[in-house]
Parts: structure tokens; sequence; C-alpha cells
């Protein structure tokens, strides 16, 4: 191979190289990869029943005992009444974490003094009776659509009391209940039956007033329509430190010593 093409060919690795590395530094889902993703800190809230508890609250923690009761047989159903292995596997796991999510409302309940019910409401009543007259794939559809839809409806209602509660019972109790439900939400969907279709559409966003989104409706459009950066900082550092080190060693690679070029160059004569 001749010189030429030596140098050719360095270079088009370097570009290569080059491209790779931009490709890397501009694909957003590389800076915020699902295993990188923290868990909330839930030790750092305490735990002492301490603050008022507003009705929201009761109502809360009663809704999420509710919950527990009719998903923790639902999800035994799913292991007896379906056929799928993958529905007999979110029905195990929705149904065992209900079981500790209950368990932590109970406990909630007798510190505050909340009375919890003993059964499902009717509604609740009606989608247990709806399984149990189901089978195979009928039985899929109908726990994922109930599922998925009641677990929609708690998510908003969960985010609510965590962000406005002045009880730290509560507080804590929302906050692992919104991990709980975020999980059984990917677990069910998971199954590939969930119609997103069918799923109710969300309200159309509120317009910002003047003077109280600090800029007004024009500002305060332009800010929720702007991408979230997604830009990992440390990586950005680390690949241009990369990018500096190949252009180096190409640069040294293309044009070569030039000490031993001058010596290359007398040794011809």
């Amino acid at each position: 191979m001749s010189a030429v093409d030596r140098m050719s060919r360095r270079r088009r690795l370097a570009l290569m190289a080059s491209a790779v590395i931009a490709a890397v530094l501009l694909e957003p889902g590389t800076a915020r990869a699902e295993p990188g993703v923290p868990l909330p800190p839930n030790g750092l809230i305490k735990d002492t029943g301490s603050g008022d508890v507003a009705a929201a609250d009761r109502d809360f923690a009663v809704k999420v005992r509710l919950a527990g009761l009719w998903e923790i047989p639902a999800g035994e159903m799913a292991q007896k009444q379906s056929d799928d292995p993958r529905i007999r596997a979110i029905g195990k796991d929705i149904a065992a974490q209900h079981v500790v999510l209950d368990r932590m409302v109970r406990e909630a309940a007798r510190k505050l003094t909340i009375k919890l019910p003993d059964k499902p409401n009717q509604d609740q009543q009606g989608w247990l009776a709806e399984m149990r007259d189901a089978q195979g794939e009928d039985f899929d559809q109908i726990y994922i659509d109930r599922l998925r839809a009641a677990h929609g409806k708690i998510f908003p209602a969960i985010a609510t009391i965590r962000t406005s509660t002045r009880n730290d019972t509560i507080r804590k109790l929302a906050q692992r209940a919104n991990q709980f439900v975020m999980t059984h939400l990917t677990l069910l969907e998971s199954s590939n039956l969930v119609d997103y279709e069918a799923l109710p559409t969300a309200p159309p966003p509120a317009v910002a007033t003047q003077g109280g989104g600090g800029g007004g409706p024009a500002l305060s459009a332009a800010a929720q329509s702007a991408p979230a950066s997604t830009i990992n900082l440390p990586l950005v550092g680390g690949l241009l430190a990369v990018i500096v080190g190949l252009a180096f060693f190409v640069g040294r690679s293309v044009l070569g010593d030039p000490r031993r070029r001058r010596r290359r160059y007398r040794s011809r004569y």
C-alpha cells in the first residue's frame, strides 16, 4: 500500500470515529438510559405521623386500601385462569406487591386513626365478577383493561397528595405508592394488550395568565414546548477528551515525525 493510500485510509478512519462520537453525544437516549434512573430516596422522608391530616389524605389512604382489596384476588385469578405465562407472571408480581403496599397503608392508618374498608367497592366487585366468568384470552384482556384503567386513575391522585399533604406519614405512603403504581403500569403494558386508543384523553393545558408564570403566556408556552436537556456533562467531557486524543493520534500518524521526514528526504541522495 502506498503512502498516499495509507494517509487516505487514516483520514477515513478518523472521520468515521468522529461521526460515531458525535452520534453518541447527540443521541438523547444515551444520557438517560433506564438502568441509570435512580429510585426516590425514601429514607429521607420522616414517618412520625406529624402534620395535619386533610380529608384528601384520608381519602387517599382509603383508595390505596381498596386497590389492594381487589387487585390481590385479581392477580391470584390471573395465575389460575390465564393460559399466557406472561399474564400469569404479571398477576403474580402485582398481587405480591399489593400485599406489601396494603401492609404499608394499614400501618399508616393505625398511626393516623384512619378507618379503612375491609372489602372492595361495588365497581371493583363487578370487575372481579367479570374475571371469574372468563378464561384464557378473554380473561387476559379483561384483566389488563381493568387494571390499566384503574392504575391510570389513581396515578394523578397520588401525585396530588405527594405534593400537597402536610403529614409526613401520608407523604411517605404517597411516594411509595407512586413507585408501586409506576411499576404496575409498566408490567401491564408489557403484556402488549393495552388499547392505548381507548385510554381517556388528557385535558388541554391551562392557559398561563400574565404575571403569574414569570413572563406570560408566550414564555410559558415556549418553556413547555422546549425539549428537556438530556446531555450528560461527565459523558460529554470524557468523549471530548477522546476526540482530542484521537485527533492528536491521527495527526501524528498522517503527518509523521518531522525529523523522520527529513531523514527520509536526505536518504534519497
